[in-house]
């Protein structure tokens, strides 16, 4: 590729709306290690039993059912919110504040006198931010155009990698000399990034599809050819079926759809298979904790933002499909580096080389993948159809990876991450299929010159 290209193709990141997406990432990466890692520190320093904090775990699970409510974000309409700010803009900001109280109702408990307590509000923190996700989502793929998604799916990237660390490093800092209640309550204030991002940037303007169009239009007749059913409940069925069934319906209409949903939720399996046991491996050859901080989080954050820039780049000068091909073989044979680690043994020097390579590969499988979850959207139902592709994935990393630990007790590290690359098989196998579907779909010719439309 010529410079020029490359600089063209960088030149995407410097655009307004790319920029916005930079800093709403941030606001969506920010609440996840509040409820997840950060949180488990807090417990256990508090004396919390390991076997409590492994059932922590759970209070995550608004993130894999979001699907749920987002007919509801993706269509109801806010009193006086909605007509001031924009459907999007004002269900960012509802969600936004409700994530910052949630936040210091967190902070605000003690989990050695009720841990209980602890629990709910940490609940309450992952709902409001699952929420928050929804919003941000459909505003990115609404607010982008098409040859922006790559882009804008690595700038994503890069702004959740910097909320994780604000709220992994950054919490853990401001616990040290401040103690946890100012740490939770540092965290919540940093909510304001996005809300500032919401308020300086403009409503998506969307059109509606004429797939879309058509299937509501239906039901409309149908609601007509039934006079009975009049008044409040004939709105109720026909916004039903707008805002729940429709989506949904749309979405398999798709050629190929059920092969879609297993690509999605098979795309990442093997990086989630290594992944999950990363820190296990890590402390079994000697590593110290230090060690694991310098390396894995500051250094294997800039070499996950080097992949997901990367990413956006490639994406947008070979196509989704084929960036999704690249980023996924490079992702299977990044595990490769944790082999040569299990065999080189304590060595920060092996440890670097491993964490950069997969973590660079990872940033562009990543961006890749973003853009391809997003160009799955109708503009009519983005909100919707993202959460429920995005929960999938999520629903299929989770069951796999809660098999990793049984597997690696069973066997060497070796054999485990060799392993771990046959779990990217099957996704790049239906990736191979798909990409053949799009090769064989039959190209329109263009009608005669002259010829009546």
């Amino acid at each position: 590729m010529k410079a020029s290209s490359w600089g063209q193709a960088a030149a995407v990141y410097l655009d307004r709306r790319i920029i916005a997406i930079l800093f709403l990432g941030f606001s969506e990466g920010l609440p996840l290690a509040l409820t997840g890692s950060t949180l488990s520190v807090w417990l256990r320093e508090g004396g919390v039993s390991k076997t409590a904090i492994g059932l922590f775990a759970l209070v995550t699970m608004p993130y894999a059912l979001k699907f749920v409510w987002a007919p509801l974000i993706d269509r109801l309409r806010l009193p006086v919110i909605t007509r001031v700010f924009g459907r999007r803009r004002g269900w960012a900001l509802v969600t936004q504040a409700a994530l910052m109280l949630a936040l210091v109702g967190l902070g605000s408990t003690d989990p050695v006198k009720d841990l209980w307590w602890t629990a709910m509000l940490a609940v309450v923190v992952a709902f409001c931010s699952a929420s928050q996700d929804i919003v941000i989502d459909a505003y990115r793929v609404e607010s982008l155009n098409e040859d922006q998604q790559g882009a804008g799916a690595a700038t994503l990237v890069l702004g959740y990698r910097f909320g994780m660390l604000a709220a992994g490093a950054g919490a853990l800092y401001v616990a040290e000399f401040f103690g946890w209640h100012v740490a939770y309550y540092t965290m919540a204030a940093l909510v304001a990034v996005g809300m500032v991002t919401i308020l300086l940037n403009r409503e998506p303007k969307v059109a509606v599809s004429a797939d879309s169009a058509a299937r509501e239009r239906h039901v409309a007749d149908w609601l007509e050819a039934r006079p009975h059913l009049t008044g409040r409940r004939a709105e109720l069925l026909a916004w039903l079926y707008g805002a729940v069934v429709a989506p949904f319906a749309q979405f398999m209409t798709r050629r190929a759809w059920i092969a879609v949903l297993l690509f999605i939720a098979c795309y990442k399996l093997g990086d989630v298979l290594a992944g999950v046991m990363a820190a296990p491996f890590y402390v079994d050859l000697g590593f110290e904790k230090t060690e694991i901080a310098n390396v894995t989080k500051l250094f294997g954050l800039w070499a996950t933002i080097i992949g997901g820039l990367i990413g956006g780049v490639v994406v947008s000068r070979v196509g989704v499909l084929r960036g999704l091909l690249i980023g996924g073989v490079m992702q299977m044979v990044s595990n490769l580096g944790f082999v040569l680690l299990a065999k080189a043994g304590h060595d920060v020097s092996a440890l670097a080389a491993a964490v950069a390579v997969e973590n660079v590969c990872g940033g562009i499988a990543t961006a890749a993948f973003v853009a391809y979850l997003s160009s799955l959207c109708d503009a009519a139902y983005t909100a919707t159809q993202y959460a429920l592709l995005s929960s999938f994935y999520k629903l299929g990393g989770d069951l796999f990876g809660s098999f990793s630990g049984m597997l690696a007790d069973r066997m060497d590290w070796v054999s485990f991450f060799l392993l771990s690359m046959a779990g990217a098989l099957p996704g790049l196998l239906i990736l191979l299929w798909l990409i053949g579907q799009v090769r064989a779909e039959p190209v329109a010719e263009p009608a005669p010159a002259g010829s009546a439309e």
